[in-house]
């Protein structure tokens, strides 16, 4: 697949994820049941795992190392942390409040990477605080 396309496929992924985890932490918020159904738990992971895999088919389809791209690996990190946010924000056990702490800091993860992906600066948007 060229590059284009597949930037096209990566970011609305981008936006479909970040679209249910936004409608799911606002569902989970108000105390819906459908947020622990079957679907409103898969879905996510599907799509989740193909924006993960086709973040890593554009990094090589740029040919570019995770070591000549510290930027994608800063992104990395941020996906490691918007996922542990996402697990307290959407977990029912957790009090309600730390629930939309950890949602809205997951969504601030979400565009700090979205910043990152759009500068290639490992900082992304924190870059002039730094």
């Amino acid at each position: 697949m060229d590059y284009l396309p597949l930037k096209h496929l990566h970011m609305t992924l981008v936006g479909l994820s970040v679209a249910g985890f936004t409608l799911r932490g606002l569902a989970s918020a108000a105390g819906a049941r459908w947020v622990r159904a079957r679907p409103a738990r898969t879905i996510p992971h599907v799509l989740d795992t193909l924006l993960l895999a086709s973040g890593l088919w554009l990094l090589f389809t740029i040919g570019t190392g995770l070591a000549a791209a510290p930027w994608f690996s800063a992104k990395m990190i941020g996906l490691v942390a918007y996922v542990l946010l996402g697990v307290v924000a959407l977990r029912p056990g957790t009090s309600r409040g730390l629930r939309v702490v950890a949602w809205i800091a997951a969504l601030a993860v979400v565009g700090w990477m979205w910043s990152v992906a759009r500068t290639k600066n490992p900082a992304g948007f924190l870059a002039p605080f730094l």
